[in-house]
């Protein structure tokens, strides 16, 4: 149950609070760390993300423990957090994992796996199915500790200049996509580009590309997508439960006294939590207003899926033959994906499509 969920995340936030009573803080020293987030303060739901973090640390530590946060493009570019903490220019950031699959396609685990769990799911996996521990293995080889820190829920499937009525209309079409879902719309025939949310806009405007996914409708709406491609397209196939992630230099936690430590974790949950609240609300919301500007909602056709799904298939078949860490991480999360989804198709999905078709009155 979702109240029980929420009852783990409070009471780990409890806990934390109690663990660091105000005469064990004023005992523990001062400590000012910087945050590198990958998103720019205009996307204040996923940007914000690392605000609740920050905010909570500090109250938490009756102001003791001080984490600045900064956008993308602030410190280091925002897709460049991962080097940034790994080689300890900053102590700590606030990103998604699959925009360094170029290092490891493994890292796609951590954020969202095409065709794969959905957030709740992600949650499930990461806290009481073995993801984090399979996880770890790898943020460990870049000296990193990885706490979940958000997710936006199943993302949609991007902005169109012009409609997608086949498979065939992907051949050749520029894409603004990162990550595992970026090779996935190779093997369809688009031509995947990889970009900063900062730097959709100007490329989507100038033409350099034709198509862009991003998050949702709230955060698309912010963006402007609409101005330029009024083809919006469901579902982001590619992402149906991204989770964000606070990583953090393995050496500056461990320098970290346990209560502080203790509330970081109880921040991250705290975040992880909220955006997703947030983005269930504020969706809905900005896709009213979206249609409203003359956008028009599709799904994707069936042979789109179809296909993607095969495809996505091959990809991991591939990776798993040559990549032993993917194979391992792949061959917990795939029975792991299929009996969830098993699961959610009984009552929640039913309840689901019953509600959808016949609305209260």
């Amino acid at each position: 149950m979702e109240r029980r969920a929420f009852l783990k995340q409070a009471g780990v936030a409890g806990l934390a609070a109690s663990a660091i009573a105000a005469p064990a803080i004023a005992a523990e020293p001062q400590i000012r760390w910087r945050l590198a987030s990958s998103f720019p303060k205009s996307l204040d739901t996923i940007y914000g993300g690392a605000e609740v973090l920050a905010d909570r640390v500090r109250e938490l530590t009756d102001g003791k423990f001080d984490i600045r946060v900064f956008a993308g493009g602030e410190i280091v570019p925002g897709l460049q957090v991962l080097d940034a903490v790994s080689n300890g220019t900053v102590e700590i950031g606030h990103t998604c994992s699959y925009y360094y699959v170029g290092k490891n396609k493994a890292f796609g685990f951590d954020t969202s796996m095409p065709f794969g769990l959905n957030s709740r799911q992600q949650n499930a996996w990461m806290q009481f199915g073995g993801g984090d521990k399979l996880m770890a293995e790898l943020f460990d080889q870049y000296k990193v500790i990885a706490l979940a820190g958000g997710n936006t829920g199943t993302q949609m499937g991007g902005w169109f200049r012009n409609p997608i009525k086949g498979l065939a209309d992907l051949k050749g079409l520029k894409m603004r996509i990162p990550g595992i879902g970026g090779e996935l719309m190779a093997k369809l025939g688009a031509v995947p580009q990889t970009l900063a949310g900062g730097d959709i806009y100007p490329a989507l405007e100038k033409g350099t590309i034709d198509a862009t996914e991003w998050v949702g409708p709230y955060d698309d709406e912010k963006l402007g997508f609409f101005k330029i491609a009024k083809n919006y397209y469901y579902p982001g196939f590619w992402e149906p439960g991204p989770q964000i992630t606070f990583m953090i230099n393995k050496e500056h936690w461990a320098k970290l006294p346990k209560a502080y430590q203790a509330a970081l974790k109880a921040a991250a949950a705290e975040a992880n939590v909220t955006m997703q609240a947030e983005y269930d609300h504020k969706n809905p919301l900005a896709l009213g207003r979206l249609l409203k500007q003359g956008v028009k909602l599709q799904a994707y056709p069936k042979d789109v899926m179809v296909a993607a799904q095969k495809a996505a298939e091959e990809l991991y078949a591939e990776e798993s033959a040559k990549n032993p860490l993917f194979k391992k991480i792949y061959a917990s999360w795939l029975p792991y994906r299929n009996t969830q989804s098993r699961w959610f198709s009984v009552a929640e999905g039913t309840m689901d499509r019953f509600t959808q078709s016949t609305p209260l009155k």
